[in-house]
């Protein structure tokens, strides 16, 4: 009976450490969850900050996650499937980012919210992995290649992360700079001017005054965009570096790499 009960205890402790990272995906309550106790506090804590003030500020969520191992299963599978369950990014934008990373296996992935296609291309987070990432991963720095790698993406959906200088150098001459032979700063210029004296018209006939702009509840008051209860709340909740999914999708774009 003792032997048999031995057997079964073994046995049992055996099968509990496969669980299955796709079919039971975490739930992620911080911008940044570490399973592997990589990380210091105060790295955790310098990253939590930059992507919750970033969340802020533009809305795309941005969550970096570290896992020990995927016990064999696929990288893209167990990626896709977290994201989504966490709803990464709005509903209405699907701005979301998740940074996955497989400690032991030496594998990550850069999973993009269908939103964020468009700027965050697959070849553009494999550039990422491969160069701002994966170099300090191989030498055991693996805030810094997170750090890296998060400057990197959020530099992206900025529109501030060139790919070279040679294609820094062809946006500068790109004719789609120009309009009609005219540069387009100068007409943006002109634009302001008019619209300031066609405003100023418009308020002189109907008597409007300043606190249409900034007072009561006019643009300025009220904040939709930034003042009180302003709109990008940042999804945050649980107090620093708090975590709530806004409602993104996924669709498998983004890119894996290994260091």
């Amino acid at each position: 009976m003792l032997a048999l009960f031995l057997t079964s205890n073994f046995l049992f402790s055996q099968e509990e450490p496969s669980r299955r990272l796709s079919d039971n995906p975490t739930s992620l309550k911080k911008y940044v969850v570490d399973e592997t106790n990589t990380l210091s506090k105060d790295e955790i804590n310098s990253l939590l900050k930059k992507l919750q003030d970033f969340d802020k500020q533009t809305s795309t969520q941005l969550v970096v996650y570290m896992v020990e191992s995927l016990n064999g299963e696929s990288l893209e599978d167990v990626s896709v499937r977290i994201a989504e369950a966490n709803k990464i990014g709005r509903k209405d934008k699907n701005n979301g980012v998740l940074l996955f990373i497989a400690k032991a296996d030496k594998k990550l992935r850069i999973e993009v919210g269908y939103g964020l296609e468009g700027v965050l291309t697959d070849a553009v987070s494999s550039k990422i992995i491969r160069s701002d990432i994966a170099p300090y991963f191989r030498n055991g720095k693996y805030y810094e290649g997170i750090n890296g790698g998060v400057d990197a993406i959020i530099a992206v959906t900025k529109g501030e992360y060139t790919n070279d200088k040679s294609s820094s150098k062809k946006q500068k001459s790109d004719p789609g700079l120009m309009c009609l032979g005219i540069p387009i700063f100068v007409i943006i210029v002109f634009g302001i001017i008019f619209f300031s004296i066609f405003i100023s018209i418009i308020r002189r006939i109907f008597g409007w005054n300043r606190r249409f702009y900034t007072g009561g509840r006019g643009w300025g008051g009220g904040g939709f965009f930034g003042g009180g209860g302003g709109f990008f709340s940042g999804g945050s909740s649980g107090g620093f570096g708090g975590f709530s999914g806004g409602g993104g999708s996924f669709g498998g774009g983004g890119a894996s790499g290994s260091w």
